[in-house]
């Protein structure tokens, strides 16, 4: 158990049957009443975003959980194998369990975060930033690159993204993984 006012960014609780990972808390003292937390939490599953209220002093349950690399595989229907760095295990994951999945190539490693009590996988994140090789783009046209003008590129695995008109195909770019925005010319 833990109190409510021990909450930071990342705790993970149980509520409801819901495992939660707190994004965002803040301690409000009111001028008149008691002290509580406001609190946005993150439901693991689903992903919805609840904004909840404890009062202090308030018990919650906390989940125990491990982060740990695991290497992506390949792809088996609509499952991704994932081998565990420690152990050599591999394991299948869904889709929708993966942030940034849209991004991932065969041998990046990604965060896996399992609960600790259960060994259930709750998420797994690919790393913010990832290199992708662009597979197709138009060429760029002379005289267009007064404005900050963008073109789509379909990268290598297989998802569109917008590039500057400077980009061709061939070129490595460095993709953010939660967005899927061109942050720069890889290196």
């Amino acid at each position: 158990m833990i109190n409510s006012q021990d909450i930071k960014n990342g705790t993970v609780v149980r509520i409801d049957g819901k495992i939660l990972v707190v994004i965002e808390f803040l301690h409000v003292k009111p001028g008149k009443g008691n002290t509580f937390m406001r609190t946005k939490l993150k439901d693991v599953v689903s992903g919805l975003v609840y904004e909840r209220r404890f009062n202090i002093g308030e018990k919650l349950e906390e989940v125990r959980v491990e982060h740990r690399p695991y290497q992506f595989l390949y792809k088996e229907g609509d499952d991704y194998i994932f081998m565990n760095q420690e152990t050599y295990d591999q394991i299948p994951m869904s889709h929708d369990l993966i942030a940034g999945a849209d991004y991932m190539k065969e041998g990046d490693v990604v965060e896996v975060v399992s609960d600790a009590d259960t060994e259930t996988i709750l998420t797994a994140e690919m790393p913010v930033k990832t290199a992708l090789k662009i597979t197709y783009c138009e060429p760029g046209v002379m005289g267009n690159t007064a404005t900050n003008a963008m073109k789509p590129a379909t990268l290598e695995t297989g998802v569109e993204c917008r590039v500057p008109l400077f980009i061709n195909e061939g070129d490595t770019i460095i993709v953010d993984t939660r967005d899927g925005s061109y942050v720069e010319r890889a290196k």
